[in-house]
């Protein structure tokens, strides 16, 4: 089974269709290969290579104005499909949607997401409108 690395371009317009004035958050839902998968054959975990991924890319991610909200380890599935299990989860926040689609189409971005692609073995990224904390949920 193919895992879910890349939106489509129906998911990336649907994406672009949504109007943004303010900042924007992508939740982030990262499952990692046991091995990286290179084009190139090249060798590396798939940690190794998602570091890679982290390190070379954090100057486009910072550059249009990302930080990182929240980063966390998921430990275990309490409700849900039990084999839907994470190595990553975190929050990134963007100033507009804008910034987003800058970052994922700077041609130095597009070189180096080659480790994002080899190391992931599926995913989930959820753009969600920004909440408060501290909030009662619902």
């Amino acid at each position: 089974m193919t895992g879910n690395i890349d939106p489509t371009k129906e998911q990336f317009a649907a994406f672009l269709k949504i109007e943004s004035k303010g900042p924007i958050w992508m939740l982030n839902q990262i499952r990692l290969r046991a091995q990286a998968a290179y084009p190139d054959g090249r060798k590396a975990t798939g940690r190794e290579a998602y570091a890679a991924y982290a390190k070379e890319s954090a100057p486009f991610f910072s550059g249009v104005g990302g930080r990182i909200l929240w980063s966390s380890t998921p430990q275990l599935v309490l409700i849900g499909p039990s084999d839907e299990k994470w190595d990553l989860v975190f929050v990134a926040e963007y100033p507009n949607s804008a910034a987003f689609a800058e970052m994922v189409r700077n041609p130095g971005y597009q070189a180096i997401v080659v480790h994002r692609q080899a190391a992931v073995e599926d995913s989930r990224l959820i753009r969600l409108a920004p909440g408060e904390s501290g909030k009662v949920f619902g």
